[in-house]
């Protein structure tokens, strides 16, 4: 898989002559609203590859996005390729329902250093949180608005790194790595049973995100939102036509890999999530 076709997949005709703040910021925002963070390809009981050539492939063809070892992957694949010191850390996710924060290697975290205008500057690069980052963020204390959220940085209180605290409208509360350098295998365990195990939240809700300059679309199950600064608004796909619509205009996912028999399997599987979802509200309503 060449560079160049990686390049043309999330709209760039060529690469930043050199490694800067510019072409990084510009490339980290090109694949993050070109490729979707997404776990759609994790609903038919085939998984998915951890390579990153691989990911890479698949996000060429159209065939998949990918979660955070995928993306991130992909995206330091892509970086390195043009010359950027990239460095991958391992970290765990915190959701607002969980009870604590923790590393636990469920998620990939890169930064990159030695930039020729700032060479002691270091940079958090993550495009592995769905709703997370449009644009790098410096690793130091302090906060960063990118719209539609705020994003802050400071130490970690559980690992010798750094905590993330995300804004209060996601699910996810914040995400601590690790300072300590790691590699794309010490992913596989982890990968392994979050892409195939039927209790992984990946595998029993079919999801996908999209980055947008100001807004973050996210689709669960059938519902899509669309979150901005001032609002959200909800959407519920009611037919397969509309769901394989979206996905394929909005979020750059045609599944032309997909048969009729997966289509009709998926379509049966994101329904079933969207009703589950919709007794639990009605049960937590009556209690």
């Amino acid at each position: 898989m060449s560079g160049s076709a990686f390049l043309r997949r999330i709209g760039l005709t060529e690469a930043p002559a050199r490694p800067s703040v510019e072409g990084l910021f510009a490339l980290q925002r090109a694949f993050v609203t070109s490729v979707p963070y997404e776990s759609i390809q994790y609903q038919l009981g085939r998984g998915g590859p951890l390579d990153q050539q691989a990911v890479v492939g698949r996000m060429v063809a159209r065939e998949a996005g990918g979660y955070c070892f995928q993306m991130n992957g992909a995206l330091a694949w892509l970086l390195e390729s043009l010359g950027y010191a990239v460095t991958m850390h391992r970290g765990g996710v915190q959701t607002r329902t969980a009870a604590e924060a923790r590393v636990d290697s469920t998620h990939l975290v890169l930064t990159v250093a030695g930039l020729p205008e700032d060479p002691s500057r270091v940079w958090l690069v993550d495009a592995g949180l769905g709703d997370g980052f449009l644009e790098p963020m410096p690793l130091e204390v302090g906060s960063a608005r990118q719209t539609p959220y705020t994003f802050s940085l400071g130490a970690s209180a559980v690992t010798d790194g750094w905590r993330l605290e995300h804004d209060p409208r996601s699910a996810i509360a914040g995400m601590d790595f690790e300072a300590t350098p790691a590699v794309i295998t010490d992913f596989a365990e982890r990968h392994t049973y979050l892409s195939t195990a039927a209790e992984s939240p990946f595998v029993r809700v079919a999801s996908a995100f999209l980055r947008r300059p100001e807004s973050v679309l996210a689709l669960r199950s059938i519902e899509l939102v669309e979150t901005s600064a001032d609002r959200a608004e909800s959407t519920v796909m009611e037919t397969p036509g509309e769901y394989y619509e979206l996905l394929a205009d909005v979020f750059q996912l045609p599944l032309e890999h997909l048969d009729r028999g997966d289509r009709d399997q998926l379509w049966r599987r994101v329904v079933g999530q969207y009703e589950s979802y919709q007794a639990r509200l009605a049960a937590a309503a009556e209690s």
